[in-house]
């Protein structure tokens, strides 16, 4: 089993009084971290599988009494697939109240409505993580880094969940499974989505404009839908965690700048090329610019989660079309990155951001320094 980066954070917090909250897109290795873990306690442990509907039925239709006759003597009680379970609330409230000593791990793919319940009862009583696809560094535990490097075309094509990197030889069948069973059923079955073809569509358009600036006028024109329609979905992704999205970067009136720019990227590169059914090799690719992009932020994105750094992030473009692709603020400064796939290019970071800026570190980031910047 590959080693969790946030596996070791996660022990460390267990008995001290805090519910640990697990979420992330399904098929990630959430059920496999949680057993993992509870391996490696030595107090006795109850897991609480929400798939199941006696599970479901029980932890619904119950009192106090009940549920400690449940949990009995274990001093860790794993309850995964939560988001199956309703009505979950209540249930936290009397599991917490009938036994405080107790160690709590939810785990599951969270709706925006599960996501204000838990926050609502657990509100200061909680550790929340997330588990993304394997990030380079979790990939660094089985192969060395020059291995890595060798193998940085199919992680751009297949991308890094562990189901892929598990099973080698079988990546398309297992992501197009991934897309099929979960990635939109998951969200239709969280979700009031009354037209699933829109939803579909929308991410049909997503991963065809990766790395570009997206229109939610033009995206609801596209899938036949109105604006507010457009945000709400892409919402519901990024709580899924298949996308996030980058704002532009607009301070004051400047009215050099693009100030309502919006960009959305795929947590990975695999789910991504499935939903375009596009695996071809990237030396005939006419995207591997977007690719790069896409997997160069995404990683980053899991490498600042994992050691709990939180910056803001932005893109930046004039309307004379200088830019940069990403920015990180965090304690008033800048950090800009250009993103390119050919090192032999060499950015320069336009004067008109620098003036207006206080920027503290400007990195191009390619193909032969990428793992510096993942680290």
């Amino acid at each position: 089993m590959i080693q969790r980066e946030i596996q070791p954070v996660i022990e460390q917090n267990l008995f001290k009084g805090k519910v640990i909250v697990l979420k992330g897109a399904r098929q990630v290795g959430k059920t496999s971290l949680i057993h993992q873990i509870a391996s490696n306690v030595k107090e006795p442990a109850l897991t609480l599988n929400c798939v199941d509907s006696e599970v479901r039925s029980s932890l619904t239709k119950t009192n106090i009494k009940q549920l400690q006759k449940m949990i009995g003597k274990h001093r860790l009680v794993i309850m995964d697939d939560v988001q199956r379970l309703k009505n979950i609330e209540l249930t936290l409230k009397l599991m917490i109240d009938a036994c405080p000593n107790v160690q709590f791990i939810l785990s599951g793919s969270l709706s925006p409505h599960l996501n204000f319940e838990i926050n609502k009862i657990l509100a200061g009583k909680k550790l929340e993580y997330h588990l993304y696809p394997l990030s380079s560094n979790e990939l660094t535990t089985i192969n060395d880094v020059q291995t890595i490097g060798q193998a940085l075309e199919k992680y751009m094509i297949y991308g890094a969940y562990p189901d892929v990197i598990n099973v080698p030889g079988n990546e398309k069948e297992c992501l197009t499974n991934l897309v099929n069973k979960y990635l939109y059923k998951g969200v239709f079955a969280l979700n009031d989505i009354r037209k699933p073809s829109q939803l579909e569509n929308l991410v049909m358009a997503l991963a065809q404009q990766t790395g570009s600036e997206v229109s939610f006028h033009q995206l609801a024109q596209t899938i036949g839908a109105d604006n507010q329609t457009v945000e709400r979905y892409i919402d519901l992704l990024e709580h899924s965690f298949i996308v996030f999205r980058l704002d532009s970067l607009s301070r004051g009136n400047r009215s050099f700048e693009i100030k309502k720019g919006k960009k959305v990227y795929f947590f990975d590169n695999g789910i991504r090329n499935a939903i375009l059914q596009d695996f071809s090799p990237l030396d005939i690719r006419q995207d591997i610019e977007s690719l790069w992009e896409n997997y160069i932020l995404s990683e980053r994105l899991k490498a600042n989660h994992y050691r709990n750094f939180t910056p803001q992030r932005y893109f930046w473009r004039t309307f004379q079309n200088q830019q940069i692709d990403f920015i990180e603020e965090a304690n008033d400064l800048f950090t800009a990155f250009q993103i390119q796939w050919d090192e032999k290019r060499n950015l320069r970071i336009p004067k008109t951001f620098t003036k207006s800026y206080p920027l503290q570190q400007y990195h191009i980031i390619n193909k032969t320094n990428y793992l510096d910047f993942l680290k």
